[in-house]
């Protein structure tokens, strides 16, 4: 016999994991499925390749769909309990009244008075957000973060402290993308989730593959009933649901909505990769940016597209592994004696982080036989922005006393798309409210419903719209859950 849960949630990152949390702590029966380990602090160290095996995702690659030229992208993100909040650098940026603008043009996505949906429609979720997380300002600067603001100052920029969801405990070590070992970076994991499984008000299966939707025909049309999914041993498992949750990301979420076979056209398309690059400086005395709290700050004064469409970070992520597997100078990626030479001079090179607006022309598909593939399609106005944020990159650098310059080739954290919400159809996979235009009950709940990319970091968003979607949930207004609810202790 089948259990059943009021909800059903896949994936337990930014998104998954705060529907998960603010439905158990409302009270409602939630199962809380998640692909990857149950990590914890007390399993994090500065191991970086040991945590590339265990709580990322293989690295994934984004080519290109037309133009070779424009390069490959590498896709990173985590595949733990918690998803890329354990593994990212705590940097609390909420939507600008210019990205409302975007998602209007781009699907329209209202509020409840059928109005476009803008600030004061999240601002009551981001602060729910850090009232769970705790959020402060990071003005404890190191002498590096001083020194490259210096090279800011010279170029008549300005750089300034982030925002964050760290608290005091933060050793500034270093380590985020290995999880953090103090619990001072806070996550799903060890805030929505630690909680109310902690007090067995939320069911958590770890290391279980969603295979897909289970999607039948009602009185209405096609809703979903709840999911099917394998679990570490091998075993296959359905569950029913009042209502499913897809939050495995922009990446994965896509996916899962193919394979349950939910048929809208749009599913997988319109993904922004939010493009980003390291530009490194060599500097004569040593730095030791490995050893410092990232990010630390930010400069916006290029974030909006007209303005240049690029956000700096600095002092950034300075992993060894990191910083040395994706090494370019002139001559292209580097190897041989040049690429060990930068390497030993480790501790004098100081990176900064560009971060690129694009226009959400990836996609996410799959083959024949169903094994997934990511495209980009790149433009030229993409690329100059890319451009002119790496020369200003290195303006910078050398304002500040860098004598060399290297950069890395492209990656991403920042995927977001490929299930936009909107209030069409025609343009769009899932309503205001993330739920399926086709599939009643059926709810995409994480960074794939952003109708345009974010132009700084996204999971202080992707957390409020989740926070939104869960009251949502438990408000019921169509009767899709019990009427009973668990009682909290």
């Amino acid at each position: 016999m089948s259990e059943r849960f009021d909800v059903v949630v896949v994936g337990s990152g930014a998104g998954g994991g705060v529907v998960a949390g603010e439905l158990a702590r409302k009270g409602r029966s939630v199962l809380l499925l998640e692909v990857g380990p149950h990590r914890t602090a007390a399993d994090f160290t500065r191991w970086e390749a040991h945590a590339m095996h265990d709580i990322w995702w293989p690295i994934r690659m984004a080519m290109p769909s037309s133009d070779p030229s424009t390069g490959i992208v590498a896709l990173v993100a985590g595949r733990c309990v918690g998803g890329s909040t354990t593994i990212n650098t705590k940097v609390a940026l909420r939507a600008t009244q210019h990205e409302y603008d975007k998602w209007r043009e781009a699907s329209a996505p209202v509020n409840d008075r059928g109005e476009p949906l803008g600030p004061g429609d999240l601002d009551p979720y981001y602060e729910r957000v850090a009232e769970v997380l705790g959020m402060r300002e990071r003005t404890d600067w190191l002498e590096n973060t001083r020194m490259v603001s210096r090279g800011f100052d010279a170029v008549g920029a300005h750089l300034e402290p982030v925002i964050s969801y760290t608290d005091e405990n933060c050793m500034k070590c270093g380590s985020c993308l290995q999880g953090c070992p103090t619990n001072a970076g806070k996550s799903t994991q060890n805030t929505y989730i630690s909680v109310p499984w902690a007090r067995g008000q939320l069911e958590l299966r770890a290391e279980c593959h969603v295979d897909r939707v289970l999607v039948e025909q009602g009185a209405g049309g096609l809703e979903a009933r709840g999911v099917e999914y394998t679990d570490a041993d091998g075993a296959r498992h359905t569950v029913d649901a009042g209502a499913v949750v897809v939050a495995g990301g922009a990446l994965n979420t896509p996916q899962i909505l193919l394979r349950s076979g939910v048929p809208n056209p749009l599913i997988g398309r319109h993904l922004g990769l939010h493009p980003a690059m390291f530009v490194f400086g060599r500097f004569d005395e040593p730095q030791d940016a490995h050893r410092v709290y990232p990010i630390t700050a930010h400069c916006m004064d290029f974030q909006r597209d007209e303005d240049g469409g690029f956000v700096v970070e600095a002092i950034t992520v300075q992993d060894p592994i990191g910083f040395t597997v994706a090494l370019c100078d002139e001559n292209g990626p580097m190897w041989g004696r040049p690429l060990v030479d930068a390497a030993r001079d480790y501790r004098h090179w100081i990176g900064l982080l560009l971060m690129v607006n694009d226009d959400n022309n990836a996609s996410v598909t799959l083959d024949d036989e169903g094994r997934e593939q990511f495209w980009t399609d790149f433009q030229p106005v993409e690329i100059e922005r890319r451009e002119k944020g790496a020369r200003f990159c290195r303006d910078v650098l050398e304002a500040a006393g860098a004598t060399r310059i290297l950069w890395s080739s492209p990656a991403t954290t920042h995927m977001q798309g490929g299930c936009r919400m909107g209030s069409d159809p025609a343009t769009s996979v899932v309503d205001s409210h993330g739920e399926s235009h086709e599939v009643r009950r059926l709810f995409a709940g994480d960074s794939s419903v952003i109708p345009r990319t974010l132009s700084a970091n996204p999971s202080y968003t992707i957390m409020a719209l989740a926070t939104r979607l869960a009251e949502h949930l438990d408000a019921d207004p169509h009767g899709y859950l019990q009427d009973q609810r668990a009682v909290v202790a």
